[in-house]
């Protein structure tokens, strides 16, 4: 049963087509997390710079800040090797959650019934941007 989530888990991957010039995206699809609770974590970042966001994310005590923060990490070093841009001049300039498709579950309840439980997933992605410009 859990092996279905772990087939369509995917790296974090980066789109290159899709991007403007100046800019870095990172994403992590099909986390088992909620895009509601991921959402209060993705506000306390959004529009911060790279280090502040680091910094929030490590004393956050919510357990969606250790995807975000993995998906920022990667979002840095795709700005650094693919775009030749400076870690400390980056900001999150985009960060989205969106939902993932519901994994469907059945829970036994009392006198022969069946309650459903849905198992949410989401997509992170985060868009960094240089301040400088040029």
């Amino acid at each position: 049963m859990a092996d279905t989530a772990t087939k369509k888990k995917k790296a974090d991957t980066e789109d290159v087509e899709l991007e403007e010039a100046g800019t870095a995206r990172a994403t992590a699809k099909y986390v088992r997390v909620s895009a509601r609770k991921m959402r209060l974590v993705a506000d306390l970042v959004r529009g911060k710079g790279v280090a502040d966001a680091r910094t929030i994310l490590a004393f956050s005590t919510k357990n969606a800040a250790k995807v975000v923060t993995k998906v920022l990490g990667s979002a840095v070093a795709n700005a650094e090797n693919n775009h030749d841009m400076s870690a400390d001049e980056l900001y999150i300039s985009t960060i989205l959650v969106n939902e993932g498709p519901t994994l469907k579950r059945i829970r036994p309840r009392a006198m022969g019934r069946a309650f459903r439980v849905r198992k949410r997933t989401c997509h992170v992605t985060v868009e960094l941007s240089s301040r400088k410009e040029g």
